[in-house]
């Protein structure tokens, strides 16, 4: 069984180099294998978290060298219920970036270039919750880091560049970092790997051994998106075509809070920090949940309340009971499946209506019935309505915050009040503008042609006047050409549909409007709205939202489960005794 443990780092590189070699041909072939390879995946990652759960942590050392010296990965139920969780999501995510492509007409952009770092980024994530050691723990990151810049620049476009090159600059700085507080505990210690460090770190001077776990920390909270180390998540993730935004808000930021949850138990026991550790769990509530409040665009709403929410996974580690440790699991495999569930959703709208500007929504509960159910029960499961997962997690940490019983407990409970409260009001904000209300004045015909932000500037408009748009303001008036569809304040034409359609700044290098399209194909190319959406975009949404529903009829032995987790988590001695030998 140990056998098994590597095999979802490797297969899914195994795949990207046949893929790779094949290059931007046999289309269903390699749409067919890229299914394939997560579905098997999946499979694996149940068939651990069994085994890990049965017969204890299961580990092995590459090649067969022992620690320090070799690379051990190791499965124990924490690892195995976030392979589970993120290898099913990523699969779902998969399909549904197969109906986007088809409906883009491009499937050599999503075959040739999506899929290979689709994969490997899967591979760097099943790294990083199987690693034994800080180095290897690094590498996942790294490997996704690459494989994330490909995601988000995926097309060119200024505007994903530009987001792009934020989130790699932020992501470089804890890489160097992580680095630095990898080579001092060696320096200290000896050893990089965890079962050894857990057993060597409490000979280290205490200053010393505080130091490295704040280090870490930090680097973590980073890849969290903790406040106040969260700033570049909101600009950077809602550029991305909507799949890989799906997956990064799910999925990248919960490996952060998985790492705090594998170094906080058991490197850290009884840590010192973990006053800092609630302030920030609750700077991350009140903050984000206050930004989301302040939006009008539905993935800047969602790109907040991504915030906010991790925070109630700090607070569960910042408690460092079994309580609280138990319920920070329950809610990271909750919010994993909801936050991406809601970004589906998310692309779908944007998809259908041509935008996620929610001044520009309205009527999807009477024309879209489907959708609205879609968005409707992961935005009610994200508020915390019982008896859906959400309450489960939620609940689980409050009633920690309260057997703990100290001030900053008591604050944090006060806090994952308020902003289950607030989480509610936002997605009843949502539902009420884009859902429940009549659509507004010029909301979009069905077979639109929205232009993206990064267009030519050579339309048939610009020949037609000869005047161009350099000079002209934003929303000013423009007499559109035929066919054309005009931007906010413009003229219908003969023949020509009235709404907002073709954003004042496409092709032209003036910036865009709140709610135009800035890029929404895989390329960043010009999409044309539809109110057919594509069946695997849909069947996807339908599955992620069935996956989270799951979580609420198996609440017992899912809590059951997590609760085992914690005990071995806080305990040390089965992961110590898996990896070193009894």
């Amino acid at each position: 069984m140990n056998a098994l443990v590597p095999l979802p780092v490797v297969l899914p590189l195994c795949v990207t180099g046949l893929k790779l070699a094949i290059g931007p041909r046999l289309h269903r072939f390699q749409r067919f294998i890229s299914i394939a390879v997560l579905g098997a995946v999946l499979v694996l990652s149940v068939v651990l978290m069994v085994a890990a759960d049965r017969h204890g942590p299961l580990s092995v050392h590459l090649g067969d060298f022992a620690p320090p010296v070799g690379i051990t990965l190791v499965a124990d139920r924490l690892a195995g219920l976030m392979l589970t969780v993120s290898s099913a999501v990523t699969l779902l995510v998969l399909v549904y970036s197969l109906g986007q492509g088809m409906a883009d007409r491009d499937d050599q952009a999503p075959v040739g270039v999506f899929h290979p770092a689709y994969l490997i980024l899967v591979a760097g994530v099943s790294c990083t919750f199987l690693a034994g050691d800080l180095v290897n723990l690094y590498v996942g990151f790294e490997i996704m880091l690459v494989a994330s810049f490909v995601l988000l620049t995926i097309g060119g476009t200024a505007t994903r560049i530009r987001a792009g090159s934020t989130y790699v600059i932020i992501s470089l700085f804890s890489s160097v970092l992580f680095l630095v507080a990898i080579a001092m505990t060696y320096a200290v210690a000896g050893t990089v790997n965890l079962a050894q460090l857990a057993q060597r770190l409490q000979e280290v001077p205490l200053g010393v051994r505080t130091l490295l776990e704040a280090m870490l920390l930090t680097v973590f909270a980073i890849k969290a998106a903790v406040f106040p180390l969260a700033a570049w998540l909101p600009d950077s993730y809602p550029t991305a075509p909507a799949p890989v935004t799906a997956v990064f808000a799910g999925l990248l930021t919960k490996v952060g809070v998985y790492s705090m949850l594998r170094t906080q138990t058991l490197l850290f026991p009884g840590h010192r920090l973990g006053d800092l550790l609630m302030l920030a769990a609750l700077a991350s509530m009140v903050v984000g949940i206050l930004g989301a409040v302040a939006q009008t665009d539905l993935k800047r709403v969602l790109s907040f309340t991504l915030i906010s929410h991790i925070g109630y996974m700090v607070f569960g580690i910042a408690l460092a009971g079994g309580g609280g440790i138990s319920g920070a699991i329950v809610y990271v495999a909750h919010h994993i499946t909801v936050q991406t569930t809601l970004f589906l959703v998310a692309g779908l709208i944007e998809r259908r209506d041509g935008t996620t500007e929610l001044t520009r929504l309205g009527g999807l509960a009477r024309t879209a019935p489907l959708l609205a159910v879609l968005f409707f029960v992961p935005a009610m499961n994200l508020a915390g309505i019982p008896p859906l997962s959400g309450f489960i997690g939620k609940l689980g940490l409050m009633r920690a915050g309260v057997a703990d019983g100290g001030g900053w407990a008591w604050a944090l409970v006060a806090g994952s009040a308020a902003t289950s409260l607030l989480t509610l009001y936002v997605m009843a904000k949502v539902w009420n503008l884009a859902f429940w209300r009549e659509a507004p004045p010029g909301a979009e015909e069905e077979g639109v042609v929205l232009e993206s932000a990064e267009d030519d500037d050579t339309d048939d408009t610009d020949d037609d006047t000869g005047d161009g748009e350099e000079g002209r303001a934003p929303g000013s008036e423009e007499t559109p050409g035929p066919g054309k569809t005009p931007g906010p304040g413009g003229t219908p034409g003969p023949g020509e549909t009235p709404g907002p359609g073709r954003p004042a700044g496409a092709g032209s290098g003036l910036p865009v409007p709140a709610g135009a399209v800035v890029s929404a194909g895989f390329l960043g190319q010009s999409i044309t709205t539809t109110r057919h959406l594509p069946w695997p975009m849909l069947l996807a949404t339908g599955a992620a939202v069935a996956l989270g529903l799951s979580y609420t009829v198996l609440g017992g032995p899912l809590t059951t489960f997590t609760q085992a987790a914690a005990t071995e988590l806080l305990a040390r001695t089965p992961y110590i005794e898996a990896v070193l030998g009894r």
